[in-house]
């Protein structure tokens, strides 16, 4: 197999936020070979649209409501990345370590909640927050993940303005 491409998003916030895809993040969805949804997707509405793109994984977010069925947590294979997920990592200070701690076997922790983008990379574990594509709070853009997979490797974990 060669190299996949898989968008993360967070904190879509429908039907407040999210009305239907934006077509920006439509644009990185094409071509999607899985997307990861870290919460926050609020209607199950949002993972069947997502799903016309692709295999959709999600995690329940602390305002998605009664009709989201979605584990708190996951931990998937792909491509031979080994994945985890979770909405809320909890406060900065500390989270890196706590996140190794609660997903030792993980390469790349993939969370959401606080709608700040960001990937940092630390001995053999990646954490990345894809940020909101619809709700910036004080962001200056919306952003969605778009990471590249090859060989149980990650090649590549962006953070791309949506807005």
């Amino acid at each position: 197999m060669g190299t996949l491409k898989v968008v993360a998003l967070a904190d879509t916030h429908a039907p407040r936020r999210w009305k239907g895809c934006p077509p920006a993040v439509a644009g990185h969805l094409r071509g999607a070979d899985a997307i990861l949804h870290a919460g926050d997707v609020c209607t199950a509405g949002v993972i069947e649209e997502l799903a016309g793109y692709a295999p959709v994984h999600v995690v329940k977010g602390n305002n998605d409501g009664p009709d989201v069925t979605a584990p708190e947590t996951l931990e998937l294979d792909i491509g031979g990345l080994r994945v985890a997920m979770i909405h809320d990592s909890g406060p900065r200070t500390g989270r890196w370590a706590r996140l190794r701690r609660r997903f030792p076997e993980a390469d790349l922790v993939v969370f959401g909640h606080s709608h700040i983008p960001l990937d940092h990379h630390e001995d053999g574990l990646r954490i990345f927050n894809p940020g909101s594509p619809t709700d910036r709070r004080r962001q200056p853009q919306g952003t969605v993940g778009v990471l590249r997979i090859a060989g149980g490797r990650l090649l590549s974990a962006e953070i791309v303005p949506v807005t």
